[in-house]
């Protein structure tokens, strides 16, 4: 069966690489609308490249509407904005979700109806330029053709997609991510981890992410701890920044599994940053879904050390699964009740979230058959 490989057209990587990408920003159009949230706005990296681009002749408007995970709702003001400007590009600067607003942006400028018109189809368009700087190492959106907007009216968390989403130029400079708090670094770090280790294990896995996956799971489990307890430690950023961009790569590729499906109905209805709710299940989700690909578990044990050849494939497949709930601790991941989310609330909505999980489409890209009822009960547990 043939492949498609999917990256930006252009990335850049490294010290200095927003500033070596200055021309190919400026290129991209005569006025792009940056989408940042406030905080990442008032930081120097946001400050670099309106310099940049007003060195390049290059007029800009800023949307830093983007408060917390995006919604329709940021996304309409955000495409008014575009239009009302004359804006013909985009630049997401930020985390995780400014880059997937660009993305969404784009769509809305192109048509005009509701972006769950958009759930379960390729989508394809004439779309402007997009350029994506991440300033967390994590999300790997800069990467991919996916987007996750919340819709409002039903706190469903869309997964909308098509190869036109990928941004034209990936701009990562590790530098721009030890503004990250702790929390950030750790949530955004874990996502990157579970989108590796799904890739890697999904069925839909392919030959030409397996190397760079297996490299992103390696890099994390040795980089985001010291990433974790010191912020400006150089040599972790850019390795959590070069990790982050290879599982971006893989997701969009080879998938994710049923740890994304079932992260996202967590973050819609509480409000749990998306990689922390991936952390919060990683390890029972893994522990369910191990001995679907026994290999490839194990070849991911021997990759960090966690088990050598003397290991049966299943003990080390084991060994991985308990290394990722020990990295898990080790950057003090808080359980349900320890974020604040009241249990029995939780479990009322187990019944929903179950049902809007496998409509995710994510859990049957696992090499195992997942049901509604392996879904609640891995939700029951985390009570």
């Amino acid at each position: 069966m043939s492949r498609e490989f999917l990256i930006p057209k252009k990335i850049i990587t490294g010290e200095n690489a927003l500033e070596n990408a200055a021309a190919d920003i400026a290129a991209m159009g005569s006025k792009p609308l940056i989408v940042s949230g406030k905080i990442v706005s008032k930081l120097e990296g946001f400050k670099k490249l309106t310099a940049s681009l007003e060195k390049h002749g290059a007029g800009y408007s800023v949307f830093s509407g983007i408060t917390g995970e995006p919604t329709d709702t940021m996304i309409d003001e955000g495409v008014k904005q575009y239009r009302e400007n004359g804006c013909d590009f985009l630049i997401g600067i930020g985390g995780g979700s400014p880059i997937d607003a660009i993305k969404a942006i784009a769509v809305k400028s192109v048509y005009d109806k509701p972006l769950k018109d958009f759930m379960g189809v390729e989508i394809d368009g004439d779309f402007p330029p997009m350029a994506a700087i991440p300033t967390t190492a994590g999300t790997g959106s800069e990467a991919t053709k996916f987007t996750v907007i919340t819709d409002s009216s039903t706190e469903v968390k869309m997964l909308l997609k098509g190869s036109k989403l990928i941004p034209d130029l990936a701009v990562v400079d590790y530098e721009y991510t030890k503004s990250s708090p702790k929390n950030i670094t750790v949530s955004t770090g874990l996502d990157a981890l579970t989108h590796a280790v799904e890739a890697y294990t999904s069925k839909l896995a392919q030959p030409l992410c397996d190397a760079l996956a297996i490299s992103a799971v390696k890099r994390i489990f040795k980089y985001l701890p010291k990433a974790y307890e010191d912020g400006e430690n150089s040599e972790a950023r850019c390795e959590m920044s070069i990790a982050a961009l290879e599982a971006g790569i893989c997701i969009n590729n080879s998938s994710v599994t049923i740890v994304h499906g079932m992260s996202r109905p967590i973050g819609a209805l509480f409000h749990v940053p998306h990689g922390l709710s991936n952390a919060m299940l990683l390890e029972k989700c893994m522990t369910f879904s191990y001995d679907g690909a026994i290999k490839r578990f194990a070849n991911l044990a021997e990759a960090i050390g966690a088990a050598d050849s003397s290991d049966t494939a299943e003990s080390a497949a084991k060994k991985f699964v308990l290394a990722l709930g020990a990295l898990c601790k080790k950057c003090n991941v808080p359980t349900i009740s320890e974020y604040g989310i009241d249990t029995n609330e939780f479990d009322k909505a187990i019944f929903k979230m179950a049902s809007d999980a496998i409509a995710s489409g994510s859990p049957q890209n696992t090499r195992k058959a997942v049901s509604e009822d392996d879904i609640i009960k891995i939700y029951q547990s985390l009570i």
